[in-house]
Formats: C-alpha cells, sequence, structure tokens
C-alpha cells in the first residue's frame, strides 16, 4: 500500500475556528467571575465604603504593561469570539417554536430553547459591551494628571448629598465650577510666576506638569448638577463612577439586563463547551456539569445584580 494511504485528513477550517471561537469563550467565562466579583465589593463588603472594591481597581491599575495585558488577554479574545459569534448568529436555526409544519419544531425539549436563548443574548452583548466600554472606557473614564510626582484623577458627577459624607470616609475632594474657576486662575497664575523664574530643567517640568493638571481639569465641563472629584486613587475615582452610573434608575434595568444575559450565555456556553473539548461525554457528567454551571450561573448573576441595585442605594448612599 502507498503511503498516502496512511495520510490523516486536514482538519477542517470550519472545525478550527469553532474550537477557537469556544476556547476564546472559556476564557471570557473565567473574566466575567473576576469582573463581577471584584464589581460586587462595591456593594457587598458593608461597612468597609467598598474599599475591597477600591483595593482590587488600584492593585489592577498597577498592573504591569496593563495595556498590553488589556490588549492580548481582554481586546482579542472578545473581538475573536464576538466576530466568529456573528458570523454564526447568521447561520443558526431555530427550532424552539410552533411551525406550520414546513420546518421541525421541537418546543419540548430545554436544551433546544437554550440554543434560541444563546442566541438572543448574544445580540444583546453584543450591543450591552461595546456601550459598556464606551461609557466606561472612554466617556466616564477618569483623567489623569500628576503634579510632584502625585497623580490625581478627575471626573464629573452628579450632585447628591451624600458626597459631603463620603469624602470623609474615602479619599476624595470635590469641586463645583465657581471653585473649579478659581483653582484655574490659582494654576494659570503660578505657571506665570514659574515661567518669571531662571530657567532650569526642574522649572520646566513643574511647569509642564501644572500644565497638564490644567488641561485635565479643564477637559471635564461640569454642569450645574455636577461636582468634580478630584483624588489620587484611580480604584475610588472608579467607585464613584460606578455609585453615579447606577443612581439612574435607567441605567440599572439596562445593567440589570447586561448581567443576566451575559451570565446566562457564559455558564450554558460553558456547559456546552465542556461536551464539545470531550470533558464530559456521559450523561451523569453532563447532569454534574449542568449543576455546577447552574450553580456558579446564580450565584455570579447575584453579584452582579449586588454591584447594580446596591452601590449607591444600599452601601453608599451617604
Amino acid at each position: 500500500m502507498s503511503e498516502e494511504y496512511y495520510r490523516a485528513p486536514p482538519i477542517p477550517g470550519y472545525f478550527i475556528w469553532r474550537k477557537l471561537h469556544s476556547l476564546m469563550g472559556i476564557w471570557l467565562v473565567l473574566f466575567l467571575i473576576e469582573h463581577l466579583f471584584t464589581n460586587s465589593q462595591a456593594a457587598l463588603y458593608i461597612g468597609e465604603n467598598g474599599k475591597g472594591f477600591v483595593r482590587a481597581v488600584d492593585w489592577l491599575k498597577n498592573l504591569p504593561y496593563l495595556q498590553v495585558i488589556e490588549i492580548t488577554l481582554l481586546a482579542i479574545p472578545f473581538l475573536i469570539h464576538g466576530l466568529l459569534g456573528v458570523r454564526y448568529l447568521f447561520t443558526a436555526r431555530y427550532n424552539h417554536y410552533p411551525t406550520d409544519g414546513a420546518a421541525p419544531a421541537l418546543t419540548s425539549h430545554k436544551r433546544n430553547h437554550a440554543y434560541a436563548w444563546q442566541r438572543i443574548t448574544s445580540w444583546v452583548l453584543l450591543i450591552g459591551i461595546v456601550a459598556h466600554v464606551v461609557q466606561m472606557r472612554f466617556i466616564n473614564y477618569p483623567a489623569a494628571a500628576q503634579t510632584s510626582g502625585k497623580t490625581d484623577y478627575m471626573l464629573p458627577v452628579t450632585w447628591d448629598k451624600g458626597l459631603v459624607t463620603l469624602k470623609h470616609r474615602l479619599d476624595f475632594k470635590f469641586y463645583d465650577q465657581s471653585m473649579i474657576e478659581s483653582m484655574e486662575q490659582t494654576v494659570t497664575k503660578a505657571i506665570t510666576t514659574l515661567k518669571l523664574s531662571a530657567p532650569s530643567a526642574i522649572l520646566k517640568q513643574t511647569i509642564d506638569e501644572k500644565q497638564k493638571w490644567l488641561k485635565a481639569l479643564r477637559s471635564h465641563f461640569v454642569e450645574k448638577d455636577q461636582v468634580l472629584i478630584i483624588t489620587p486613587s484611580f480604584g475610588t475615582a472608579e467607585l464613584l463612577m460606578v455609585r453615579d452610573t447606577f443612581k439612574s434608575p435607567l441605567m440599572m434595568i439596562l445593567y440589570t439586563a447586561l448581567v443576566l444575559a451575559a451570565s446566562f450565555h457564559a455558564f450554558n456556553g460553558l456547559w456546552t463547551a465542556m461536551i464539545s473539548w470531550g470533558v464530559t461525554l456521559t450523561v451523569a457528567s453532563q447532569n454534574l456539569m449542568r449543576s455546577l454551571t447552574t450553580g456558579l450561573m446564580a450565584l455570579i448573576t447575584l453579584l452582579g445584580l449586588a454591584a447594580i441595585w446596591g452601590t449607591y442605594w444600599f452601601n453608599l448612599y451617604r
């Protein structure tokens, strides 16, 4: 017999892409667990004023090569899983609802309904995650400015009386528009005075730092009902951003839908991934994995909802 007879057939590209999509999904399940556990500390560590959240975020912020980590371990997996997922969405065939007989209908099978909801939640996540990243990472992301080797983080939030008591428990200050204008004048005068001094490398660096600080200050337009938060802790700035977001009933409803969709999609997907990767091939092992993923789904959902409904209205109201 010829050598060609024993040559294994090539692995189909479709199979490889499916496995890559599944593998990225498993990785993102781990990220979801970490993300919602961290966020829940803004609400569940009663008496700590969200300091568990602050510590976790500050630790993440201080990781070396953070931007490389975000791109390689988050952005690329999300992009791969999302783009492949969109392709599969348009090729999906649903049979979980009654039909006129022209197409098969298997309405009594729970897995058929789960398959349909996996695709429905994909659309929710596709829109919701993009909106979430744009809001939290770009629109509301705290601005940073450095002076004398110390970094300050700034962001505008809607004014409420709870900020008065919180500023004594968390390390931040807040300024209204008139106070910001006064600060601008003070910093501008300081820059002018420094420029009249004898030039030196240290002096130039000081002027540059103050100019950047002033630019960061001016980058936030504060409305009548807002104040500008300034804090040396990125974690505190993020905590106050989360608190401000969940003052809004509309944002609470939208994020509730996002958490419910993410939890179902993640853990239903994890259950099917364990089958496709050959981890759970028997009925008993699949039932055990279903119990495990259902329990994790309930726990992570509760943690996510706690952050949404408890950060402002329960833990950090005042």
